[in-house]
């Protein structure tokens, strides 16, 4: 399966580097879905898990509701490949970005449909350069 993790990190905060990603995505029609609840250590905590000090890890879903809801009137078996998430956490006093890519190929094999490769690889490099730009 052709599948890897971008890997990028940055001299910026965590939430310096996820306000100028919010303002890098929307200029390619994507928004942070999830602003409330992208802290896992308020996830864990919730349910209460007791995490080791300094333990900061974002997980944000990101999305582009208009281009989200054409393509799934389109095929909604696309529902599975379109929640993207980047993951944002604090690694040796910098912040650490990682996002799962899926290419055309297995996207091919995982969803019976023609024009959804092409289409899921674009939206995964729109949001790679979001995140080169935010850098």
């Amino acid at each position: 399966m052709s599948v890897d993790v971008f890997h990028a990190e940055t001299e910026r905060s965590i939430v310096d580097f996820i306000q100028v990603l919010g303002k890098t995505m929307a200029m390619r029609g994507f928004m942070i879905h999830n602003d409330d609840k992208m802290e896992m250590v308020h996830h864990f905590g919730y349910h209460g898990v007791e995490l080791t000090e300094g333990f900061d890890l974002r997980m944000v879903q990101v999305c582009s509701p208009k281009q989200s809801a054409q393509s799934l009137m389109e095929n909604l078996e696309r529902a599975v490949l379109l929640p993207k998430f980047i993951v944002v956490f604090s690694h040796n006093n910098k912040t650490q970005v990682r996002m799962l890519r899926i290419h055309h190929e297995s996207v091919a094999n995982l969803v019976d449909d023609a024009f959804f490769p092409e289409l899921h690889e674009g939206v995964c490099d729109s949001l790679v350069a979001a995140i080169e730009e935010a850098l």
